[in-house]
């Protein structure tokens, strides 16, 4: 039997609109499955059930009085959390830090009121690491964010319990950001589709901008289709974004593009990477390979290629993650409320030199024109998501900072390239272990990709559906 969880945001949004389901029940379904299952996957910090009640009897009464139900905004009675590094006003932000737990912003984001303009509902912020740094999902304000597929194992990060929300049925989708990884790292070992969009694409206002141009909002989902909805509804720009994308055509959606043929394409490969040390799993090989050999039967040219980074790049990226991990104000009273490799990234940020900062952007950015040499060679670059399995909850913490930080580097050493250049990225829940763990491949397209990208994750998806394939927890 259907529960109201196995439906897709599209289906939602039809049977909603349809008259079939009400926002109200959806919304009372959802809240007691968070009730029954967060503690076991920590996929919430707040919970805003009172505010989710409210907005699910106005989506009630809109969908009654609408003499066109069609027309009605794409998402109307929908839930989708929103990640706490995100404003939502009046609903606390805290940042995955005790330094901001009782924030409690006076305004929503752009994205959190795209979202909400577009007829979604809130049923919560989900977890994130301290200040959105790490790659896994463990605070003191909440418990770890643990993947569904295996509770012993971390849903990664940041956007940790966003991935930990959809892939256990607490959402039908989630909101996530990404400034190093941190929608495709959780997609990978939650097996879920994530975008990370091109930059410019998505404006973060009037939140602090990231002046690097590393990190951005986009959906983390069950299926390609709907990442692509969620894409359009979140994608614009405000007056002051330091990085602009111009829009799409009025006739052209992303969620078009996931009812378009990709054409036969040029498709380079790699699984080298940039760390030192980062040896790539037999698992992770095995998905990467599985993923060619479907490319191939599809009947696109796969081509093994020169990786595009090289470990020069590295330390020049490390600066700008130390100077990012300052911008959040702390104040001196409140230092020792932050977490171990928080004020190790910190004190590595506030003994930058400003010289020392401007040359590794433009270093980056040097590197970045001579890697385009490359990726331009090819329609799209697979390689894989990750470089191990989902982590053990603890594995990260158990070493020093310093050593942690290393291992987050081996852990991820693939996905961080996409956030220097720009260009869009995916994770592909294509492959799992014999043990029943999600392992990621990831596919990039050219700047302002994401339509490409689309189709042909949509062709993999027909090819080899994963919608119905599901964590323990279902």
């Amino acid at each position: 039997m259907t529960q109201i969880h196995d439906l897709t945001v599209l289906e939602l949004a039809a049977a909603i609109r349809g008259r079939e389901l009400s926002p109200v029940e959806i919304t009372a379904h959802y809240l007691d499955r968070i009730e029954r299952l967060n503690a076991d996957v920590g996929a919430f910090y707040t919970v805003t059930a009172e505010l989710a009640r409210d907005q699910a009897g106005e989506a009630e009464k809109a969908v009654a009085q609408a003499s066109d139900p069609a027309a009605l905004p794409p998402l109307t009675g929908v839930p989708i959390p929103i990640k706490d590094l995100n404003m939502v006003a009046g609903v606390r932000q805290t940042l995955g830090s005790l330094v901001y737990e009782d924030n409690i912003p006076d305004q929503s984001d752009h994205v959190s009121a795209a979202l909400r303009a577009a007829g979604a509902l809130m049923p919560g912020k989900t977890a994130t690491p301290e200040f959105g740094l790490p790659c896994y999902t463990e605070t003191a304000i909440g418990p770890p964010a643990r993947t569904p597929w295996d509770l012993s194992r971390s849903a990664g990060g940041s956007s940790g319990g966003a991935g930990a929300a959809v892939a256990a049925g607490l959402a039908p989708a989630a909101q996530g950001s990404d400034g190093g990884g941190s929608i495709r790292i959780p997609s990978s070992v939650c097996g879920l589709f994530g975008i990370k969009p091109t930059r410019g694409r998505i404006s973060s206002a009037p939140l602090v901008p990231d002046l690097f141009g590393l990190g951005i909002d986009g959906p983390l989902t069950r299926t390609v289709a709907d990442a692509a909805l969620l894409l359009d509804v979140m994608t614009g720009n405000q007056d002051g974004d330091m990085y602009t994308m111009p829009r799409l055509p009025d006739s052209e959606t992303f969620l078009g593009h996931a009812n378009r043929e990709p054409g036969r394409l040029r498709i380079g490969r790699t699984k080298v990477n940039a760390v030192e040390g980062a040896e790539v799993h037999a698992d992770c090989v095995a998905a990467y390979e599985d993923a060619s050999a479907l490319l191939a039967s599809l009947g696109h040219e796969v081509i093994d290629m020169a990786p595009p980074f090289t470990a020069e790049v590295v330390p020049a990226f490390e600066t700008l993650w130390y100077a990012m991990a300052t911008l959040a104000p702390v104040a001196p009273d409140r230092e020792d409320r932050l977490l171990p490799l928080t004020r190790y990234l910190r004190d590595r940020g506030q003994e930058l030199r400003a010289p020392d900062l401007i040359l590794a952007q433009a270093y980056l950015q040097l590197v970045v024109r001579g890697v385009w040499k490359i990726l331009n060679e090819y329609d799209v670059v697979l390689t894989p998501t990750l470089a191990l399995p989902p982590a053990p909850v603890g594995w990260f913490d158990e070493v020093t900072p310093a050593e942690n930080f290393e291992r987050q580097k081996r852990f991820t050493p693939f996905t961080a390239m996409y956030n220097v250049t720009g260009q869009p990225a995916v994770n592909l829940p294509l492959y799992w272990t014999g043990g029943g763990l999600p392992i990621g491949v990831m596919l990039a397209g050219p700047m302002g990709g994401e339509g490409l990208l689309i189709s042909l994750s949509a062709q993999l998806e027909t090819a080899r559906p994963w919608k119905d394939r599901h964590s323990p927890l279902w």
